[in-house]
C-alpha cells in the first residue's frame, strides 16, 4: 500500500514539472516574424545627410556637456562604430523621408533619426540612412542590421510581443483612410461594396481594410502590391476605384500623383495608426535612451525652448529647466546619454514643433492641422514624464 502511495505522489510530481517547462518554451520574445531571406542585401551608404535645419552653435555649454555616452550595448557599438543606423522608407512619402534633388534625405521620420545621431554625437549627420520595405523592415531591426527603426510602423501589441521589438513613445498619431477619385460618386465606405482597392501588403493596412469591410458587411477585391510606390502607381493607373494606407501617407502620396485635384480622401478613419521609432528587445538601456530623446522634443515644445531661443534659456534660474538642459544633476547619464542630450537635439534639430511645422505645417505642401499631435496642454495627447 505505501509503495502504491509513493508511486502515484510521483506520478503527480512529473506532471507538475512536465507543464512547468512547458509553459518556458512557449514564451519567445525575439522569434523573427518575417523570414530571414527577406532581409535586404547590405545597401550602398546614402549620401552624407545635411540637417534639415542646423542653427549657430551656442557658445553657452550646458553642465556635463563632456560627458560621454555610458558604455554598453547598442550605444556602445554605435559610438564604435561612429554612425547610427537608421531604418527608414525605402519609397518616397514626402514629408516624412524622401530624398530630395540635392541626394540629402528629408522628412518628419529622418529628422527624429537626427535627433537620436544628435543626442549620441552632437552632430545630426552621423548617420546612415538604410531605405527599408514594409516586409523587410522588422527583419532588419531583429538581426540587428539597424539600430532603430523610424518608418511609419505603426505600435501594435502583436508586434510589440511577438516580434520581439520595443516602441518608443508615438511620434505621429495617424489613422488609415481611404482616397478615391472625386468624379466616383463615392462618398462612403458603404458605396464602395464590391469595388477594388489598392493596398500595400505586409501592413496593418492590409488587415484592417479586411476588418472594416467585413464588419460592415461589405465586399471588395484587394489589389496588393509590395511597396508604397507600386500601390500608388497603379490606384493613379486606375487599376482600383479606391487606394488606402494611414491618412498621412494619402496626404503625401497625392503630391505625387498625376493630377492630384481629381481625387479626395473620403472623411472616414478606419483605425488608431500610432507611429514612432523601435528598437530589438533586449537592451533596455538603448530602449531608454531612444524613449527619452523622444520625450526632450515634447518637453522642449511644452517649455517653450526652441533652436532659435535656446541660449535664453541656458542661463536660466528655474530649476527644473536647469535639469531638463543638463545644467544640473546627472539625468543622461542614467540612461547612457550625456548630460546635455536635450540641448544637443534642441540646437541641432529643434522640438516637437520645429519639427513638426518644417516637414508637414502649414508652410508645406502638406499644411496637416497638428490635431492629436498637439501637446496635452493645447488638447492633443503629446505628454512627457517630468526629467527629474
Amino acid at each position: 500500500m505505501r509503495k502504491h502511495i509513493i508511486l502515484v505522489l510521483a506520478g503527480i510530481l512529473s506532471f507538475v514539472l512536465a507543464a512547468c517547462g512547458g509553459q518556458a518554451q512557449q514564451a519567445p520574445t525575439t522569434a523573427p516574424a518575417q523570414p530571414a531571406t527577406t532581409a535586404p542585401e547590405q545597401p550602398t551608404a546614402a549620401p552624407a545627410p545635411a540637417p534639415t535645419a542646423a542653427p549657430a552653435a551656442t557658445s553657452a555649454p550646458a553642465g556635463g556637456t563632456s560627458a560621454q555616452p555610458a558604455a554598453g550595448g547598442v550605444i556602445e557599438r554605435i559610438l564604435s562604430r561612429g554612425r547610427l543606423i537608421c531604418g527608414v522608407n525605402n519609397n518616397p512619402l514626402p514629408g516624412f523621408a524622401s530624398v530630395d534633388s540635392a541626394g540629402v534625405y528629408r522628412g518628419f521620420d529622418i529628422d527624429f533619426c537626427r535627433a537620436v545621431a544628435a543626442a549620441l554625437f552632437d552632430d545630426p549627420t552621423k548617420i546612415d540612412f538604410r531605405p527599408l520595405s514594409a516586409q523587410e523592415r522588422f527583419t532588419a531591426l531583429q538581426s540587428g542590421e539597424i539600430d532603430v527603426l523610424i518608418r511609419n510602423s505603426t505600435w501594435t501589441l502583436g508586434r510589440d510581443g511577438a516580434l520581439g521589438l520595443d516602441w518608443a513613445p508615438t511620434t505621429f498619431y495617424d489613422g488609415q483612410g481611404m482616397m478615391v477619385r472625386k468624379d466616383s460618386g463615392i462618398e462612403t465606405l458603404e458605396d464602395m461594396n464590391g469595388a477594388t482597392i489598392c493596398v500595400q501588403t505586409g501592413t496593418t493596412t492590409e488587415l484592417n481594410l479586411a476588418d472594416q469591410f467585413r464588419a460592415r458587411g461589405l465586399t471588395f477585391t484587394p489589389v496588393v502590391f509590395p511597396d508604397g510606390d507600386s500601390t500608388r502607381a497603379a490606384y493613379d493607373a486606375g487599376q482600383c476605384d479606391g487606394f488606402t494606407t494611414d491618412k498621412s501617407g494619402l496626404v503625401s502620396s497625392l503630391t505625387l500623383l498625376s493630377n492630384p485635384a481629381d481625387h479626395k480622401i473620403l472623411e472616414v478613419t478606419m483605425s488608431k495608426e500610432p507611429l514612432g521609432p523601435a528598437v530589438r528587445q533586449g537592451d533596455p538601456q538603448w530602449f531608454d535612451a531612444v524613449r527619452w530623446i523622444v520625450f526632450a522634443t515634447f518637453q522642449a515644445e511644452e517649455y517653450g525652448i526652441t533652436s532659435q531661443n535656446l541660449d535664453q534659456f541656458l542661463n536660466s534660474d528655474v530649476p527644473e529647466i536647469r535639469r531638463f538642459l543638463g545644467l544640473e544633476g546627472e539625468l543622461g547619464a542614467g540612461i547612457g546619454l550625456p548630460n546635455d542630450f536635450a540641448v544637443r537635439i534642441i540646437r541641432h534639430v529643434g522640438n516637437y514643433a520645429e519639427i513638426y511645422n518644417r516637414n508637414l505645417g502649414p508652410d508645406t505642401p502638406f499644411n496637416l492641422p497638428r490635431g492629436l499631435n498637439s501637446l496635452y496642454t493645447n488638447g492633443g495627447l503629446l505628454y512627457s514624464p517630468p526629467f527629474r
